[in-house]
């Protein structure tokens, strides 16, 4: 029997995913992987982890194995990948006995190209035994930071996934992962034994995203300034608790916008009801705890907020690489205030991790705060925590777009100090700031406090910069925010704050531009590879509905027929018969076959109409 010749790479590219080219460092990862090496790839999000792994799959003989942690990441690959003409399946929870029956029929009769697992579904008893008997062509392991005790969402059951080695030592293995710094790296590699294999690492960098960091003043009306400049737009918003993640989805809901809640303890049909509209509406938002999120694979988020600090700059990556992963251009938005603080070194301690793993914790957090208080380019922090350097400032982020230079606070921080001391370390910065400012407030007057020295000397700073100042005090252990009294400010580090006192030490610290002169955050994000004029909206609109009708034909999310990239793409360039639709980004043979006709007729359909209404009648 003859031995069938299988494709080459860039064919499988072009002919089955639309692509005319590799990008970055895929070529390699492919050609490395299709003749038989292992490898530890860190690729960003969006920025093509799965063809490393689908494009060998289909270029070595046997099946490829998916090694994937969430149920709706691997529904999403498999509903791709069979709208590319790939016969994939995948083996979870979510599947009815005879679904499960019929993925294994096909398995062993060598009709499946690839085969999602979840690492439960794969460590259960009897399914190495029966992929052993099997032509695997290789083993793709997915988040695999979740291997590691040092990363920032660690899986006990990801351990196990060393006996891939022992027992399939000739077959390549592919750990993959978005969020890893040089210490979780070597981790992953240790666990899954991948010494021998080679690293891959592409840029972290995420050009398209804006960075926008935020001081917490009504964080409400803050969220909403923001989502008013993303009306129609798909995103996510990040709480920290339920309760709070319950009060924004109504607050926004009442204010006119799509939102759905998630989170853990909401019933389990609720929450796959609110995943089930993200991944197949257009413009609906998910208020979630960080309980959502991971595998999502929607291409079109325009945003991604968070109302509260993250645990860590992983999970601040992480997160926000959720946004724009087709290349578009998306904002990372995130308000933040000294409340933040105590609470996650709370959580912290209170845990039961063991003291080893809490020093790291708290290691994370002092990253992220780190980050938080930069006084230069945020993306340039972000990318040296990952190990990567960029030469010059981004342009395209908050301290980029309203530049500020440090300046001389001493005075001012000795008035906040003045405040925590005259109010007896009983208030928060909210309070504090209050008092400084001269609010005439109903707790001011309960509590006397207009006839306090410090009442009202605080006029050279706005409200803003006034929290931003309080927060920097507390970072720097000046102060301290006790969680068990609301955030009460109390004195920190004695020396240094005697010296400040005494005047033997000036602080300069970077405070956010007086209130007036704040840039609007609408502006155009740079990373966006192709730019549609307003005259063009409407046909991207149509085509978006006629994508919307072929996504509801066959119960898939609409990204699934087409990304938005691909669209825009469309409508650009304006194909007017299949072979130029085909040499679009996107668009591969069998996706050509099922929609090329019907996308060119509702095109032309639009150019139609459009041409008959400018006649004169």
């Amino acid at each position: 029997m003859p031995v069938p010749t299988l494709p080459a790479p860039e064919q499988v590219l072009r002919e089955v995913f639309g692509y005319g080219e590799f990008r970055g460092p895929q070529q390699e990862i492919v050609a490395h992987v299709v003749a038989g090496g292992s490898a530890l790839v860190l690729m960003p999000t969006g920025g093509g982890k799965s063809l490393c792994y689908q494009i060998p799959a289909l270029c070595r003989p046997g099946t490829g194995v998916v090694i994937s942690p969430l149920i709706a990441l691997m529904q999403d690959q498999v509903e791709a990948l069979r709208q590319a003409g790939v016969r994939a399946a995948g083996l979870h929870s979510g599947c009815s006995a005879g679904e499960t029956a019929a993925t294994w029929r096909a398995l062993e009769s060598s009709q499946l190209d690839l085969l999602y697992l979840s690492p439960e579904r794969l460590l259960s008893p009897g399914t190495l035994d029966r992929l052993a008997q099997l032509p695997i062509a290789l083993f793709a392991i997915d988040e695999a930071h979740c291997v590691s005790q040092w990363g920032h969402d660690f899986r006990p059951e990801y351990l196990q996934l060393s006996v891939l080695a022992d027992r399939f030592a000739g077959v390549p293995r592919l750990a993959l992962t978005a969020t890893a710094d040089p210490r979780t790296r070597e981790e992953i590699r240790a666990r899954l034994q991948l010494e021998q294999g080679r690293l891959f690492l592409a840029s972290f960098d995420r050009p398209n995203i804006r960075y926008l960091l935020r001081d917490k003043d009504d964080v409400r009306l803050q969220l909403l300034a923001l989502l008013a400049e993303h009306r129609g737009d798909a995103g996510i918003v990040y709480a920290r608790s339920r309760s709070r993640v319950d009060r924004l989805c109504r607050e926004l809901q009442a204010a006119g916008y799509d939102a759905v809640a998630y989170h853990a303890g909401l019933d389990g049909a609720v929450r796959r009801s609110a995943l089930e509209r993200f991944r197949r509406e257009s413009g609906v938002i998910v208020v979630a705890t960080i309980a959502f999120g991971m595998g999502i694979d929607k291409p079109d988020v325009r945003f991604v907020a968070h109302v509260d600090l993250p645990k860590s700059l992983e999970a601040y990556y992480q997160e926000t690489g959720r946004a724009g992963r087709d290349g578009l251009p998306a904002v990372a938005w995130m308000a933040h205030g000294a409340g933040d603080l105590p609470q996650l070194r709370r959580f912290i301690d209170d845990s039961d991790a063991d003291p080893s793993q809490k020093r790291i914790e708290h290691g994370k957090l002092d990253a992220l705060i780190a980050f938080t208080e930069a006084p230069l380019c945020r993306r340039q922090v972000l990318l040296s925590h990952f190990g990567e350097s960029l030469p010059s400032p981004c342009g395209n982020c908050d301290l980029c777009l309203d530049p500020s230079t440090a300046q001389d606070v001493t005075d001012a921080a000795r008035k906040a100090l003045s405040a925590v001391f005259r109010c007896d370390s009983r208030f928060g910065a909210a309070h504090l700031t209050d008092v400084l400012l001269g609010a005439d407030t109903a707790k001011i007057r309960e509590l006397g406090h207009s006839r306090l020295s410090v009442y009202g000397i605080g006029q050279e700073l706005d409200r803003g910069q006034w929290r931003s100042l309080f927060r920097q005090l507390v970072a720097r252990n000046l102060l301290r925010a006790d969680p068990e009294r609301f955030g009460a400010l109390a004195f920190g580090d004695d020396v240094r704050l005697k010296a400040l006192l005494r005047g033997e030490e000036r602080l300069e610290l970077r405070l956010p531009p007086p209130r007036r002169e704040r840039r609007r955050e609408g502006v155009a994000a740079r990373g966006a590879s192709v730019a549609l004029d307003a005259a063009d909206s409407p046909l991207l609109q149509h085509l978006k509905d006629w994508r919307r009708e072929q996504a509801r034909l066959q119960g898939v999310p609409p990204y699934v027929v087409f990304h938005d990239r691909t669209l825009v793409e469309v409508v650009v360039r304006r194909p007017s018969c299949l072979e130029e639709l085909g040499q679009i980004s996107g668009v591969g043979q069998a996706k050509l076959e099922r929609y090329g006709p019907g996308l060119l007729q509702s095109l032309q359909a639009f150019q139609a109409q459009a041409l008959g209404s400018r006649q004169p009648s």
